[in-house]
């Protein structure tokens, strides 16, 4: 789902980044209201285990690349899609000045799917799904899937609109390989709502009464 530079016009790039700018801002003041001295190392695992599952990249063809994101994850389990925003813009940044993995010039695009559309879909429909199962776990899983697969097609439209390829095969292609890597996203997701609950329920930010055994 990273995007390389030139898949995107920069007039376009342009217009990604100020919209991803606006997110960020945003994220930087969800952290500095909630972000204390106990987050702080539960940011830094979150950050780097997302980013070792996002070093699995699967090419896509008539698509940029599939992979997991963690976005729904960060979420969850900080109790806001702007931590997402935050934690991800973490990632990416590293990502692609350090290892080349995702365009500088299309970052913004690459913010925007991964952590504002991965982090606000993840978030609320978890929060939304939860009341429904009275159980979090099934929830989490749908919020994770949901995220990875959302966040693919928006990529794919992104993709139509700046000419790279055409949107039905894009749509396809994306859709198709992120609606299979999403049950292991959604899988990971739920798998670790449900550790982080078993050792240590006092850092998860719930839904209150939402959480089942």
């Amino acid at each position: 789902m990273h995007i390389p530079d030139a898949f995107i016009p920069l007039p376009q790039a342009a217009v990604y980044w100020i919209i991803a700018l606006i997110f960020i801002a945003l994220s930087l003041r969800w952290a500095r209201k909630e972000m204390r001295d106990d987050k702080i190392p539960l940011v830094a695992v979150l950050a780097a285990g997302i980013f070792a599952i996002q070093a699995i990249n699967v090419p896509i063809p008539w698509g940029t690349s599939g992979h997991m994101m963690g976005a729904a994850l960060a979420a969850i389990v900080l109790g806001s899609p702007f931590a997402a925003v935050f934690v991800l813009t973490l990632v990416l940044i590293v990502q692609g000045v350090l290892f080349g993995d995702g365009g500088l010039t299309v970052m913004g695009a690459n913010i925007i799917n991964m952590g504002v559309i991965g982090g606000f879909v993840g978030f609320y429909s978890y929060r939304g799904l939860s009341p429904l199962f009275k159980n979090v776990y099934p929830a989490a899983f749908i919020a994770g899937w949901l995220s990875l697969f959302i966040a693919a097609l928006v990529c794919a439209v992104e993709m139509a609109i700046a000419g790279t390829f055409p949107l039905e095969l894009g749509l396809f292609s994306m859709g198709l390989y992120h609606a299979v890597i999403g049950v292991i996203e959604g899988g990971i997701t739920a798998v670790a709502i449900y550790l982080i609950h078993t050792a240590r329920p006092d850092i998860m930010a719930e839904p209150s009464g939402m959480v089942s055994s």
